[in-house]
């Protein structure tokens, strides 16, 4: 059968759905505390600032570490470098909730759980490119992603009812026990690879990591992929971050701003689901790609200016299906056209590039805002740089995947110059 299915392992699903658990576990502990600032601000006599400080280390920790985590995936082998974020994530999280009543060591155990994350975001095309036959790694890709934003749902959703019927210990000692049986069942089910290989001969061997990572920076369309990451990624987290003050001035309060936050996330599942395995079907990534960069252009201009409830989450439903379904074939398409560097070295590149875009965004997004608080000259500049996106990724070249009869010359690309 085409593209190896035939010879894959169906246990292949078994090692998709732990892995996608423990990533689902672990960015809900990323957001825990987004949906309850004010609450978790009086609960430690501290700022808003400060809470917030909980969810932007995950950001500063993975620019930290994406080279290491990139390191251990590529070099130990995906159960044990998972396996580590597996246990870190599980430690963190116990110790949020055995410790809750202190924030010093809330935000410790914050950093354990961030020092886990590239370990295991940066494995999803590992886990398709290791277990799935060509075919079905976009699919795979978008299911592990689908994990990610299904992990933030849970968390922007459960999180306020827990804590006001738990209180702030019982709510993190839920999530930590939550995270123990992620980890466990993850260290239980997961295999390092299939008995037979699902790939052509001789597909598997891979770059040492460094090798791989400055073969990847002189790859024209990598870099160009990068750059759209940067972007796209940068205006998901500032978007995202800021939705409450986004739609505020317009006269929208708390509840609808979250609605619509969740809708925007549900967008994302949705498209997810769906947009890679259109893309593994018709064997394509490019257009794909362009197609999502220029329907999230819509829904980001919705956001923007938007006065009726109604047209917002129509909106927001639309940028998050687009912009959030590109993740999943971008990484794949990165994987695909930097062979034969690791999948998990060109998966965290990209990754980081939206933590250091993120960062960037939040603050900016801050600093621009109008006196009255609006956002709307920010945001007029985040679809500008979008539209530059678009623009970017009619240059890229379509994946090997397209044409296998290429895929030996498609190792050897255009190089920047």
């Amino acid at each position: 059968m085409r593209d190896g299915t035939a010879k894959a392992s169906g246990y292949r699903w078994v090692v998709l759905a732990a892995f996608m658990l423990l990533t689902a576990a672990n960015q809900l502990a990323w957001i825990t505390f987004a949906p309850i600032t004010g609450e978790a601000a009086a609960f430690y006599g501290t700022s808003d600032l400060a809470i917030g400080l909980l969810s932007l280390v995950f950001m500063a920790v993975y620019v930290v570490m994406f080279l290491p985590a990139a390191w251990a995936i590529d070099t130990w082998g995906l159960r044990p470098a998972v396996g580590l974020g597996a246990v870190l994530t599980a430690v963190g999280c116990l110790v949020r909730g055995l410790f809750a009543g202190s924030f010093a060591l809330v935000f410790t155990g914050q950093i354990v759980i961030a020092v886990g994350q590239p370990l295991i975001l940066g494995a999803i095309t590992k886990v398709a490119g290791r277990w799935f036959p060509a075919g079905e790694r976009a699919t795979a890709s978008g299911l592990g992603t689908l994990s990610i934003y299904l992990g933030i749902l849970a968390g922007v959703m459960a999180t306020p009812s827990l804590a006001h019927r738990l209180g702030m210990r019982g709510m993190l000692l839920c999530w930590g026990i939550l995270a123990v049986a992620a980890a466990a069942a993850f260290l239980a089910f997961a295999r390092e690879r299939p008995r037979t290989p699902v790939g052509e001969p001789g597909e598997d061997a891979r770059a040492l990591v460094f090798d791989g990572l400055r073969s990847m920076l002189r790859r024209r369309d990598f870099l160009l992929l990068a750059a759209i990451f940067f972007v796209g990624l940068g205006v998901f987290n500032g978007v995202t971050t800021w939705i409450e003050a986004i739609v505020r001035p317009r006269g929208f309060d708390s509840s609808q701003a979250g609605m619509a936050g969740g809708l925007m996330l549900i967008g994302g599942i949705v498209g997810a689901a769906i947009v890679p395995i259109a893309s593994d079907a018709l064997r394509r990534r490019k257009p794909f790609i362009v197609l999502a960069l220029a329907g999230l252009l819509p829904g980001l201009v919705g956001v923007t200016f938007a006065r009726g409830y109604g047209l917002l989450l129509a909106s927001s439903f639309v940028f998050g299906f687009f912009l959030l379904s590109s993740g999943p074939i971008g990484f794949q398409y990165g994987a695909e056209i930097t062979l034969p560097a690791p999948e998990g070295t060109s998966n965290s590149f990209l990754i980081v590039m939206g933590q250091v875009s993120g960062i960037a965004c939040i603050f900016a997004m801050d600093a621009m805002k109008a006196a009255d608080g609006a956002m709307t000259i920010p945001l007029v500049a985040l679809l500008a740089l979008l539209s530059a996106c678009v623009l970017l990724s009619l240059f890229l070249g379509e994946s090997p995947i397209a044409n296998p009869a290429r895929g030996a010359a498609a190792k050897e690309p255009p190089v920047a110059r």
